[in-house]
């Protein structure tokens, strides 16, 4: 373990323990390394942090097999704006420290005491969060305030991953972290410790958010900056059903556009401050257009409006959000109810390579293969260029399906596509027993017969509306549309359904006007 522990003494020397060797640094207050950024006069620890930390990028790219994302500036200030303030002395956890921003914007904040215990795991970043924290500290010494500090330069999650077996004495008063993000194999060691709270191929960031409720305080505050996927979908229930059952949101912030945090993260960010505590209060829910933060707007809801009795946190960001909510929510329907199902298109084509091809003869050796270019709102058309249209018949048929009624919906929109559900009647046009759907595609079908043409058109209405998109956005922030979200989405009566088929095919109403009209919804 290469454990780093400084605090406030004369000469400004300082122990490095290696894994096998001892190696002392003279770190005098105006000798910093050649090259590295020297602070401004009185210069705020985050703001320095943030200027080490655009040096570093300028020379080095982020550690992308790290999940290394560094936090914006506004974002850090933000994030440590949102705890409470403390009395006394507050021990802080930082798990993925990076260049200690946010650790750096909390001491700016809170009026006390800080002790505060960072963990970051590259090497290549120690010596410049050890030059953030140690400014910090003699930045708060000249407030009349005392810092002291530990890096660990270990794996926050293997140290700590116990923590999620047993019950542990709270160690800290504020978590704050911005984790890192990719996928964790399901034979890694990581993945194994938190099998309390995850399975399959968890995202890293869930176990840092899972490990650091568990090292809270009664009545401490974890806040975290984290990819908005956690709030919904049957991947994430076991970690949502262990987060909430010892943490409570206390405010809710998300990021109108994608793009605006991290380029790279495909979900939309989300910032949650939470509490370890079993008592309900309300929570303030807010937006912001842009990374400033200079037009946030905010609204404050019960715990009942923000998270369902299947533990999906819903953000309800504006009163026509309200108004859209309640109307989905008092449908009664669902696609188990009326005898359908949703599934996933089977061919990989990877897996099936040898036998897609760009030419065919449909239906005597080949079948069509349907790709999400394939649908188009409302619409399917096939064959188009530049895709693959063709899948052979000999040896492929455990993965073809049978040519009757679906509902195809593309299962990923891109980054700022206008509309996150794409729905597609195909109501069986095309001259073959049997066609192909690539794993891109999900199909709403009915296993023990077969949907009808109105239903069919129908569903495709609904799904393609204003309204069902709105709602949608309210309680998933992902690109990918899952089929469990879908399968669990109200839906209103079957006849209501069968109606907007009718109304489809005998007008060219736009969406939308048949919902106004048929289902009598002005939301």
């Amino acid at each position: 373990m290469v454990e780093f522990l400084f605090t406030e003494k004369p000469g400004r020397s300082f122990w490095v323990f290696a894994a096998q060797e001892i190696i002392k640094i003279q770190y005098m207050d105006e000798k910093i390394p050649l090259g590295v950024p020297h602070p401004l006069p009185d210069e705020l620890p985050s703001a320095y942090a943030d200027r080490i930390g655009r040096w570093y990028l300028s020379w080095h790219l982020p550690n992308k097999a790290l999940g290394q994302i560094f936090t914006p500036l506004p974002v850090a200030r933000f994030m440590s704006e949102l705890l409470p303030e403390r009395d006394g002395l507050t021990r802080v956890l930082d798990p993925g420290s990076g260049l200690g921003i946010l650790a750096c914007a909390v001491c700016e904040v809170m009026q006390c005491d800080i002790e505060i215990e960072a963990y970051e795991v590259d090497s290549n970043l120690v010596t410049y969060l050890t030059i953030c924290l140690d400014y910090t500290q003699r930045w708060m010494k000249s407030r009349k305030r005392h810092l002291t500090y530990r890096i660990i330069q270990e794996d926050f999650v293997l140290v700590n991953g116990d923590a999620l077996n047993h019950t542990v004495e709270g160690l800290f008063d504020i978590v704050i972290c911005n984790p890192p993000y990719f996928k964790v194999a399901k034979s890694d060691p990581r993945a194994q410790i938190a099998t309390p709270i995850v399975y399959g191929q968890p995202n890293i960031y869930a176990l840092f958010m899972g490990i650091s409720a568990a090292l809270l305080h009664t009545e401490g505050y974890a806040v975290f900056i984290t990819p908005r996927s956690y709030a919904a979908g049957q991947y994430f229930s076991r970690f949502r059903e262990y987060f909430f059952s010892i943490m409570r949101p206390r405010a809710l912030h998300l990021f109108e556009s994608r793009r605006d945090v991290f380029a790279d993260v495909l979900q939309e960010s989300l910032i949650m401050l939470a509490e370890r505590s079993k008592q309900d209060k309300p929570i303030i829910v807010s937006s912001s257009t842009n990374l400033d933060f200079s037009e946030i707007f905010q609204r404050q809801k019960s715990i009942d409006d923000v998270m369902s009795r299947d533990v999906v946190l819903h953000l309800p960001l504006s009163e026509q959000d309200d108004r859209i909510a309640a109307i989905v929510r008092s449908w009664t329907g669902n696609l188990h109810d009326y005898q359908m199902e949703i599934s996933t298109g089977p061919v990989v084509p990877f897996r099936a390579a040898q036998l897609i091809s760009l030419i065919g003869d449909v239906p005597s050796t080949h079948a069509p293969l349907l790709w999400m270019q394939n649908v188009k709102p409302m619409r399917c058309e096939w064959p188009v260029r530049h895709k693959a249209q063709y899948i052979a018949l000999r040896g492929a048929n455990r993965l073809l399906l049978p040519n009757r009624n679906y509902v195809l919906l593309r299962r990923f929109s891109s980054k700022e596509e206008h509309q996150r559900i794409t729905a597609a009647a195909y109501l069986a046009d095309i001259h073959s027993p049997t066609i192909g759907l690539e794993n891109h595609l999900n199909y709403i079908y009915r296993p023990d017969g077969e949907l009808s043409d109105d239903e069919t058109v129908g569903l495709a209405v609904l799904l393609n509306s204003s309204l069902m998109d709105a709602y949608f956005r309210i309680f998933s922030g992902n690109t990918q549309v899952n089929a469990t979200e879908l399968r669990n989405l109200p839906l209103p009566p079957l006849d209501a359904i069968i109606e907007l088929g009718r109304s489809v095919t005998s007008s060219n109403t736009s969406v939308d006007t048949l919902i106004t009209e048929v289902l009598g919804i002005y939301a």
